[in-house]
């Protein structure tokens, strides 16, 4: 009998990249919850890169962590491993469960196999995404619908795309919400506020924040031309600042050789993980007018952080702003209407700062660990 027993459940984290984006917060998250009810819930084992095999296995005490082949730190090499040698190592380590975190999976994994497929944009915003990319996973998305168990989805959204889209067997999808690191994403205090401005560069200047990846889904040029407009004409306009991964949108370089010469717009990369809750929670507002989200973790974190939220009402969003955040269209021109009215109104501003800090409490990483085991439970039977 296996109805009472924990599945036993094999945890794919080779795909987490070093830099800790998206699919990084994701797998970290969901395996720190799941560390806290290893043995009662879920019997765990996780397979990792050599480089995340000191950090998984502090974190989860209870689970058997494997240091997957040195190789597959590179992608193709990890594409063709997960077809083969993930398989065999599901078997040696018992696995009833097999769980495959960004979008593809084995195509036969000699057990039964769950699937995390994060957003349904590759079909509604296919023009955002080089044609490569696009196809791959379309396709990935495409048979892990078919061969997966179950199919985990972080939002209703992402869920209603796949079964208008591909007509994806509702009774096959579950929902799990991401979780926000409430230690990690923090309501900062000053300290930590002006650290991360003279880190900056930008002294006591108030500024715009933008965390994410430059990717022409964020529609980052967009929000440099709507910044533009709201402020050029103020005084001491507030700077804006561009954070996170380079990713690939060249109109970010037009948008930029665009902006006034009397404006600042910075873009310092990646910022340390401590610095995030400064920087988010330091703006005046954090800005993220995507195309679109398969949940929308960046504006969650902001919430979190106590940042006063401007967005989209696209796809997933406003199930995570809900009331709490302020929504604008894609269209500079609106941007820097939404934009400008944020700036000159305070007591807006600190009213969707509170509201956003008490929505973000009812996002945990332990309510998504409990989803993602009953969905192992329901692959295992």
């Amino acid at each position: 009998m296996t109805a009472g027993r924990p599945p036993r459940v094999l945890i794919d984290a080779t795909s987490v990249p070093a830099d800790r984006g998206g699919v990084g917060r994701y797998v970290d998250g969901l395996l720190g919850a799941l560390g806290r009810v290893c043995g009662t819930g879920v019997d765990l084992a996780v397979v990792s890169l050599r480089t995340d095999l000191e950090r998984y296995t502090r974190m989860l005490p209870g689970a058997e962590v494997i240091p997957a082949p040195a190789a597959v730190a590179h992608r193709p090499a990890r594409l063709a491993w997960e077809q083969t040698g993930l398989p065999l190592l599901a078997q040696q380590v018992g696995a009833e469960v097999l769980h495959s975190p960004f979008y593809t999976c084995p195509l036969r994994a000699g057990c039964p196999v769950t699937v995390t497929v994060h957003d349904a944009t590759f079909f509604t915003e296919p023009e955002h995404y080089d044609k490569s990319r696009r196809t791959f996973f379309r396709s990935a998305i495409k048979t892990s619908l078919r061969r997966a168990g179950r199919v985990i989805v972080p939002s209703k959204a992402t869920r209603d795309e796949l079964i208008r889209l591909l007509d994806a067997d509702p009774t096959r999808i579950d929902v799990a919400y991401h979780g926000v690191d409430q230690d990690a994403f923090h309501a900062p205090g000053d300290e930590e506020k002006a650290r991360v401005r003279a880190r900056l560069g930008l002294g006591d200047s108030s500024y715009i924040a933008f965390l994410g990846a430059k990717e022409p889904r964020k529609n980052v040029p967009n929000l440099i031309r709507g910044w533009a407009r709201a402020v050029a004409d103020r005084p001491n306009p507030p700077a804006l600042v561009v954070a996170g991964g380079q990713g690939h949108d060249d109109d970010i370089d037009r948008a930029v050789a665009e902006v006034p010469s009397h404006l600042r717009l910075l873009r310092p990369g990646y910022l340390r993980y401590a610095d995030l809750p400064g920087f988010l929670g330091g703006a005046l507002v954090a800005a993220y007018p995507s195309y679109g989200e398969g949940f929308g973790l960046p504006i969650l974190e902001a919430m979190a952080c106590a940042a006063p939220v401007l967005t989209t009402p696209r796809l997933s969003l406003p199930e995570v702003g809900g009331d709490a955040v302020a929504y604008t269209s894609e269209d500079p021109d609106q941007i820097a209407t939404d934009l400008g009215a944020l700036l000159d109104d305070e007591q807006r501003r600190l009213s969707l700062a509170k509201a956003g800090f008490d929505r973000a409490k009812e996002f945990t990483w332990e309510s998504s660990a409990e989803v993602h085991i009953a969905a192992w439970r329901r692959a295992r039977s």
